[in-house]
């Protein structure tokens, strides 16, 4: 059985869909959001990696619905400590399935439950093939039952899992602030 395509120009209409009905924590989260909605309007297949110089990806930062763990990836390309997330598939149908697809892809978990609504965004520079800036839309995911030891998956170096105030080096700001975003999403411990 294959997966259920949506067309590209019901995949725009639903990244534009969750982009809009997020409430962004600031002015700044506003600002990003108001050019990551300019952006897909702009251009039908905004989401695509073959989209110009930028496109949508899509990541979630792995969390122990406790909050006492987060996990994190060594990319192997940038040879960082990230949250999991990637490119935005044509069998994708939602931000948020291309999202909870990377993280079981990256993890090996199974069994993941993804929060509602984005997390926070980002813009940043990449060493992508086809892109120069990925237009990062990150959400929450929470870890259930035996996830202790993730098998991961080949194109990362490493997986673990850390203590939010014990994060691996190197981890950038855009991570620790991830980090601090999603915990604060929780439920109350």
């Amino acid at each position: 059985m294959t997966a259920p395509t949506a067309p590209p120009d019901r995949l725009t209409a639903a990244c534009t869909r969750t982009l809009l009905t997020w409430t962004a924590p600031d002015d700044a989260q506003r600002r990003l959001r108001d050019h990551f909605v300019d952006w897909l309007a702009g251009r039908p297949h905004g989401w695509s990696r073959e989209c110009g110089h930028a496109h949508l990806t899509a990541s979630s930062l792995v969390c122990r619905a406790d909050g006492r763990e987060v996990l994190l990836v060594l990319h192997g390309k940038v040879r960082r400590w990230l949250q999991t997330g990637g490119h935005i598939e044509p069998t994708d149908t939602t931000l948020e399935r291309a999202a909870l697809r990377e993280a079981e892809e990256e993890t090996g978990l199974s069994g993941l439950r993804l929060l509602d609504g984005p997390t926070l965004l980002s813009a940043h520079r990449v060493p992508c093939r086809t892109a120069d800036w990925h237009y990062d839309v990150q959400f929450t995911v929470l870890a259930d039952g035996d996830c202790d030891d993730p098998p991961g998956s080949p194109e990362s170096l490493g997986i673990g899992w850390y203590r939010p105030d014990a994060l691996p080096d190197p981890t950038d700001q855009t991570v620790r602030d991830l980090v601090a975003a999603c915990l604060a999403r929780l439920p109350a411990r």
